[in-house]
């Protein structure tokens, strides 16, 4: 008889780990599936924001002809984010984002030295939507570092450690400010 008990409370025990294990595991699919969907609405919003930056761009060219250079390297940003994108990198996508916040911010300081750009209705229209898209853009940069730290976290703590390392599951990258973006940038027109 007491074999028996010792049999059950053993089979017991291996049907709470394993309830245990497959929990842990659905859980942690389940949070790298999440931050993963928040970096999609990240990427949607700046996909939004690069298909407004050609119109801004071009507003803005008519009225400051002389800042070919900024207008070449929005560019070549948006073109960089578009194939970090298309290429699922991340790092790459954020790097892009990164310097297309520093120039569109140059960008709005050139236009703020054109009384007629500012009087336009196309730009304060233009300014207005990508005003509201930066807007989301923060909003889903810290839905994505909520995310990413939940999912940090369960892949980081003990027992789940343990199973994260054997199912291959890595930490994802915090999006971070670049350095330098708490300062404004400076315009010159020398």
């Amino acid at each position: 008889m007491k074999k028996n008990y010792g049999l059950w409370i053993t089979l017991g025990v291996i049907a709470l780990l394993i309830l245990f294990l497959i929990g842990s595991y659905n859980g942690l699919v389940g949070k790298r599936n999440a931050a993963q969907a928040a970096w999609a609405d990240v990427e949607t919003q700046y996909q939004r924001r690069m298909d407004l930056v050609p119109n801004l761009v071009s507003t803005v060219k008519g009225y400051a002809a002389h800042e070919e250079e900024l207008f070449t390297k929005i560019t070549e940003l948006r073109s960089q984010w578009q194939s970090a994108s298309a290429a699922g990198d991340t790092q790459g996508a954020i790097a892009a984002a990164q310097g297309t916040d520093s120039a569109l911010a140059r960008l709005l300081v050139v236009a703020e030295n054109y009384p007629d750009l500012k009087a336009s209705t196309n730009f304060l229209a233009l300014q207005d939507e990508l005003a509201g898209t930066e807007n989301r853009v923060a909003v889903a940069r810290t839905r994505y570092n909520d995310a990413v730290k939940a999912y940090n976290t369960a892949i980081q703590t003990f027992p789940r450690n343990i199973l994260a390392g054997l199912f291959g599951f890595k930490p994802e990258a915090f999006f971070q400010a670049a350095s330098g973006a708490e300062t404004v940038p400076s315009v010159s027109f020398e």
